[in-house]
């Protein structure tokens, strides 16, 4: 069970809490820069629930180095210089690392204190830390301070070695193993979800796995399911996962049951990976899904007016419509790009992500993996 603070009639609510750092993100092919991006699962959940028309408050952390403006700012630290990540394309697989990918951290941020969490409640946390900014007494006041609280493994078991390339730790050796009784949703990528017991962190709280093209897995206590995926034309996968849960947690948000959340997850994360860096959506796309979301909800129950003992895992009638319905308005959208006038006047209407300036190249290669 979450523990939650009681409140007030008169108590202001914001819908989300994200807690992690920004980052500076950069991609290196060949021994080459090829992009250079605002960073950072805080920023990629940021832009889908900006998309979703979803308030939340994120409490994040930089340098005095941090070089993107940003809709949310953030906390800096006038000591500290801001967590940077290079991400190496053509090095293969290594230990712990993502096999189309090895991240390195570079330089790194301080970490988030309890103490910089807003003092207030929210119906949902986001514990979406990427190099190592979460304690577990941050992640501890979050459970106070949120009904429901998610987290993503890579919060909880990513560690460095000398020279900054990341490893994986296992769950029970992460230090935050007995917080899982205490949270709702644990997220995790294939590769991650070999660092835990499945079916024992299953007992405690909901697993979500992600498996990139193939969709996700949703692991409960007495029961499990796969989520369809949706088609994408990859180039990037950094970001997927990040954009999964911002899909997921918007989804439940907007008043959907878990499976049809977890369907708007797989559809954000395969628009993610369309995209070097941060993406930016197109603004009808968005609005034909947040048409659906709204038709869907209609037609669902909310998890969260339900008891703990009685949320539903089942699949709702017309779940397979609804994954039809989000695929058509993503195909209806790339035929509206590519009828739009050419002119010098036209401009192709998109949500800019949140920040100006960003440098974007197209990298050579696509790659098979998105978690």
């Amino acid at each position: 069970m979450v523990t939650t603070i009681p409140r007030t009639p008169n108590t202001p609510i914001q819908s989300v809490l994200i807690v992690g750092n920004y980052c500076h993100d950069v991609l290196l092919q060949g021994g080459a820069v090829v992009a250079e991006t605002l960073g950072g699962a805080a920023s990629f959940i940021s832009n889908v629930l900006t998309g979703l028309s979803v308030s939340f408050h994120l409490t994040s952390k930089v340098g005095v180095d941090f070089k993107y403006p940003v809709n949310h700012d953030p906390i800096v630290v006038p000591t500290s210089k801001t967590t940077v990540f290079h991400a190496y394309f053509d090095q293969g697989y290594s230990e712990n690392a993502h096999q189309d990918r090895v991240l390195k951290r570079v330089e790194v941020c301080d970490p988030i204190n309890p103490s910089d969490l807003p003092d207030r409640k929210f119906d949902f946390g986001m514990a979406v830390g990427v190099g190592g900014e979460i304690l577990p007494e941050t992640l501890e006041r979050m459970v106070e301070i949120c009904d429901a609280v998610f987290v993503d493994i890579q919060a909880l078991i990513r560690s460095f070695h000398e020279n900054g390339t990341v490893k994986l730790v296992r769950l029970k050796e992460s230090g935050f193993y007995h917080l899982l009784p205490r949270l709702k949703f644990l997220k995790a990528s294939s590769d991650e979800a070999l660092f835990m017991e499945v079916e024992e962190v299953r007992q405690w709280c909901c697993v979500v796995v992600t498996h990139g093209k193939d969709g996700c897995e949703v692991y409960w206590k007495e029961g499990e399911m796969k989520i369809a995926p949706f088609g994408a034309n990859q180039i990037d996968p950094t970001g997927a996962g990040d954009s999964f849960l911002g899909g997921f947690v918007g989804g439940l948000v907007h008043g959907l049951v878990v499976p049809d959340a977890a369907l708007v997850g797989n559809f954000f994360g395969s628009l993610t990976v369309a995209h070097i860096g941060l993406p930016k959506f197109d603004l009808r796309l968005l609005q034909r899904i947040k048409e659906e979301v709204q038709t869907r909800k209609v037609q669902g129950t909310c998890w969260l007016e339900r008891r703990d003992d009685e949320v539903s895992f089942t699949k709702p009638a017309g779940h397979d419509e609804f994954h039809a319905s989000l695929s058509s308005s993503k195909l209806v959208s790339a035929e509206c790009r590519r009828d739009l006038p050419r002119s010098p006047g036209s401009v192709e209407q998109v949500i800019r992500p949140q920040y100006k300036g960003q440098q974007k190249f197209l990298l050579n290669s696509v790659y098979d993996k998105s978690n």
